[in-house]
């Protein structure tokens, strides 16, 4: 009975994750990738969070999973929201030296590959 349940929390976290991905690259993935696509400064930036990321979760240690992954997110935006951060209302200029969209922006190019 045991490994009935675990498989299906296990189902239920990763459909989760792949929910938290999904509306993380709706909200800020699609537009912040398309600008970093543009400028290879800002998809220079990208590259260099996605790797802190990768190393935050030793991804060459043990594979990246979408639950790990979402669940860094969640806490990257968790930690914002305490220490005062605000989501950016509407478009949000890439330009701007946001270290929390540009980290969760980097989460959003790590999912792309998973």
């Amino acid at each position: 009975m045991n490994s009935l349940f675990s498989g299906a929390a296990a189902r239920a976290a990763l459909q989760s994750a792949i929910a938290c991905l999904d509306e993380l690259h709706a909200s800020i993935g699609v537009e912040g990738l398309a600008a970093a696509a543009a400028n290879p400064g800002l998809m220079a930036i990208v590259d260099q969070h996605a790797a802190g990321v990768r190393d935050s979760l030793s991804a060459d240690v043990r594979p990246l999973t979408p639950v790990l992954l979402a669940a860094y997110a969640e806490g990257v935006r968790d930690a914002a929201f305490t220490h005062g951060w605000q989501p950016p209302a509407g478009s949000f200029n890439w330009s701007d030296n946001d270290w929390v969209m540009r980290r969760l922006l980097a989460v959003c190019a790590i999912a792309e590959t998973l």
